[in-house]
């Protein structure tokens, strides 16, 4: 019968704890990771489903083997793949705006971004008629980077007492913009054109027309890689500066971002009033305000409520369709005030 010193008994127990303990350690990490990754996976196939139910969702039915199919990829994919691009960017684009403004209430239909938007759409028919789709676009994120920086330095110059009278000065400031245009538009006799373009809708998406609209992917992608900096932006311009960030650098990238986002889809789709206001607050109001985990959260409750919308607009009339903009300006509203209403009664506490 061996005996075993008691020095090498203990070494030997040390080393079993240690050898164990990664073990028992990594268990709760993975399963933390697991529980954050699981509702992901959950959400993802739901919206796998919802744009399934858009693909067979209209008039025409694409089950026959002969006209069905040539309608399914001309025009019901290609509308499907605008309802994604347009609904996670355009959502991802409030939520920057919110960021770097400090503020819940803000997104491009409320500080007049669109607007200008329109405007640089309306220049092109007045003085390029001949110009295409995309230089009508790269007019459009001109004119929406101009405007959207005079509003940045509006806010800037006065210091505004409530979070609340942002939004409103900056529905404001669209409006003159937009008077201005249909000034305009009566002027050239364009008041059907532009009141055409900013009639949001899906209707006239088909191949060889929804094309530009995937630029917008390489916005989300670059959201995602400065997700950090727009988060240190957004806590002020000192903290930003102290932290060695260049602010300044970080508020242009942002502007073009959205302006870039806000042109494309104005110019393809038109209008989506209140997306961007309402997606990163609801998502905000479940999750937190974790920038880098809620940007996956954001993007797929962009394409929910766009396709949901444009599933109303398309079945409530049947045969015919309401824009989505109707029905997103609707529900919109109704979130926006419910929002200003929560807050001003948790400022009256």
């Amino acid at each position: 019968m061996s005996t075993q010193h008691p020095a090498t008994r203990r070494v030997t127990n040390v080393d079993a704890l240690s050898s164990s303990a990664p073990k028992t350690a990594a268990t709760p990490r993975a399963r933390s990771r697991w529980s954050r990754t699981w509702p992901l996976l959950v959400a993802i196939v739901l919206t796998i489903g919802l744009l399934t139910v858009s693909i067979f969702t209209g008039v025409a039915d694409i089950t026959n083997a002969g006209a069905g199919s040539e309608f399914l990829w001309i025009t019901r994919i290609p509308r499907t793949s605008a309802l994604v691009l347009a609904g996670a960017s355009m959502a991802m684009a409030g939520l920057v705006m919110q960021l770097m403004t400090q503020n819940r209430f803000v997104e491009p239909t409320t500080v007049g971004t669109t607007e200008w938007a329109g405007l640089g759409l309306l220049f092109c028919y007045i003085v390029m008629p001949w110009a295409g789709v995309m230089l009508k676009i790269v007019v459009a994120i001109v004119f929406a980077f101009i405007g959207t920086m005079i509003f940045f330095a509006f806010l800037r110059r006065v210091t505004l007492k409530s979070s609340l009278i942002v939004p409103i000065v900056g529905i404001m400031f669209g409006a003159v913009v937009s008077a201005f245009s249909t000034f305009l538009a009566v002027e050239f006799n364009l008041l059907q054109v532009l009141g055409s373009w900013f009639m949001g809708r899906f209707t006239g998406v088909e191949v060889g027309r929804y094309e530009p609209l995937w630029i917008v992917l390489f916005v989300a992608i670059a959201v995602f890689i400065a997700a950090d900096r727009f988060t240190v932006a957004g806590l002020g311009k000192d903290i930003a500066t102290n932290v060695g960030l260049n602010y300044e650098r970080v508020v242009l990238l942002g502007v073009g971002l959205v302006s870039l986002t806000t042109g494309v889809v104005t110019v393809i789709i038109g209008a989506l009033p209140f997306l961007g206001l309402i997606v990163p607050n609801l998502v905000s109001m479940v999750r937190g305000d974790d920038l880098r985990s809620n940007l996956p959260w954001v993007f797929l409750a962009g394409i929910w409520i766009v396709t949901a919308c444009d599933l109303i607009g398309r079945t409530i009339i049947m045969p015919f369709e309401m824009p989505i903009s109707l029905v997103l300006g609707i529900v919109g509203s109704v979130v926006f005030i419910l929002m200003l209403l929560r807050t001003r009664s948790a400022h009256a506490r």
